[in-house]
């Protein structure tokens, strides 16, 4: 009879493809979703920002609250929320309530997303079991991002867009079953009952949202504008108020205690340098659609094999090599072969094959990828006591959001400013448009190559065996 935890588990990744499958449809049937309900330019930008804006707002107390209250108990009201805002989204008749409905998708998706790996490391204490656990998390996870693209191509060419939401309510509603029958009980903290640092969750929430929109804002106002400067200023203003608050109540959201350990703090500033420079990929779609011509269904066929090499590595490969050889060798070496694959990219012809051009960058990225990504992961989480993994799966969540939104913002200023100079001197706009993709794939893999540097620098160089003793007090 097959072990009960990996049955469990499985059912806990498809909860967190529900959140990623619902992002790649929605990207699909946005024009759809703008002609019917009449969005302008900006206003349909915020159809997407109002999700982006409370996911990231909401993650590192989504992470908090299953620490306080259990972490079972809350990731089943996460599915709940993120689904019923579903059935708002696919009801909606006009933009105010549309934008409103995502803006509550954000908040599930968020509590769902922040205690996966909370619930995988107390599910699975065995190191060797705990890597293929989040190997195998990682897999189904990101197969939910290609399967979304394939979803939301036949949906939008066989029924409205309102179905690009309405899916997820029987899906939504299998998953909370599933792991309603297959999660353990998680125990919530003593504390809890009637002990929520509400000033604290308020202030935090409230500063991450800020910097989420400083970060989407930024990019279209400038970095150095005067309302990019107040923002950001309001940010740090925020934080110094919650780290006020934290220090003088009796029972803080976030113990400071945490912020001392050495390896949590340098796993999650890698993380978010790695999410930044992964996200370079994003120009990959684009080349693929605006200057190929390709279909969203014929982009998500042609990422499918680098789907399969992940899912291999995700499985076993990436688990076997952390076993043996730790966290912070893998990492390196992963973070270099994506950057080696991130090169080839950066040297894209304007009418490329995609086997002979695509592919090779292709695949040596996936390959790095999804070996770097498990060690990550497991840094984040070791040594942390288990009354504490909510908060600190929210936090590696956090980071890596942050990280990669900021990195998006930065490599998408530096190909637009690079194309509109290859404009400027007289190229043909393709070729232009092109020459800025490259100069975004060459920063991705310099910044990779440096994330590498600082990983064999920064992380722990072996997995911890077992977590400390449950003390996590300031």
């Amino acid at each position: 009879m097959p072990d009960r935890r990996w049955i469990a588990l499985i059912a806990l990744s498809l909860g967190t493809v529900l959140i990623v499958l619902d992002g790649t449809v929605v990207t699909v049937a946005l024009p759809l979703i703008r002609s019917d309900l009449g969005f302008s330019q900006v206003s349909l930008v915020w159809l997407i920002n109002a999700y982006i804006l409370t996911y990231g707002g909401s993650m590192l107390l989504g992470g908090r609250l299953g620490d306080l209250y259990g972490a079972r108990r809350v990731f089943l009201i996460g599915i709940v929320t993120f689904t019923v805002a579903s059935l708002a989204c696919g009801l909606a008749t006009s933009r105010t309530a549309l934008i409103a409905a995502r803006a509550v998708q954000g908040i599930g998706g968020a509590v769902v997303s922040a205690l996966a790996l909370s619930l995988i490391t107390n599910m699975f204490t065995d190191t060797g079991e705990r890597a293929k656990a989040i190997g195998l998390y990682g897999f189904i996870a990101s197969a939910g991002g290609t399967l979304g693209i394939l979803l939301g191509g036949l949906i939008t060419s066989f029924l409205s867009w309102h179905w690009v939401f309405l899916v997820n309510i029987p899906y939504g509603a299998l998953v909370f079953v599933l792991c309603l029958r297959l999660l353990p009980h998680t125990h919530a903290d003593a504390r809890a009952p009637g002990r929520l640092d509400l000033a604290g969750a308020a202030t935090l929430t409230a500063a991450l949202m800020l910097a989420v929109y400083s970060i989407i804002n930024g990019s279209d106002v400038g970095w150095f504008s005067r309302e990019s400067l107040a923002t950001f200023a309001g940010v740090l203003f925020l934080l110094a108020l919650f780290i006020c608050i934290e220090s003088r109540v009796r029972h803080p959201l976030l113990p400071l205690g945490l912020l001392r350990r050495r390896s949590l703090v340098v796993t999650n500033i890698t993380a978010a340098l790695a999410a930044a420079a992964m996200f370079a990929t994003f120009f990959l779609t684009l080349y693929l659609q605006r200057v190929l011509g390709k279909s969203p269904l014929q982009v998500s066929m042609i990422f499918l094999p680098t789907c399969l090499i992940s899912a291999v590595l995700a499985v076993g490969f990436s688990a076997r090599i952390v076993t043996r050889y730790g966290i912070r060798l893998p990492f390196a070496a992963g973070l270099l072969t994506a950057a080696a694959g991130l090169a080839l990219l950066a040297g894209i012809p304007v009418q490329g094959d995609v086997l002979m051009d695509l592919l090779p960058g292709m695949t040596l990225f996936t390959i790095g990828a999804g070996v770097a990504g498990n060690p990550l992961f497991l840094s984040a989480m070791q040594g942390v006591a288990p009354k504490d993994t909510g908060f600190a799966s929210g936090l590696i969540g956090t980071s890596s959001m942050t990280g990669g939104s900021l990195g998006l913002a930065t490599l998408a200023a530096s190909a637009e400013a690079w194309t509109r100079k290859l404009s400027l001197l007289g190229a043909d706009p393709m070729v232009a448009l092109i020459g800025g993709y490259h100069v975004a794939f060459a920063i991705g893999a310099v910044l990779a190559v440096v994330t590498a540097g600082l990983g064999l620098m920064w992380l722990p160089a072996t997995i911890q065996r077992s977590a400390p003793a449950p003390a996590s007090a300031q």
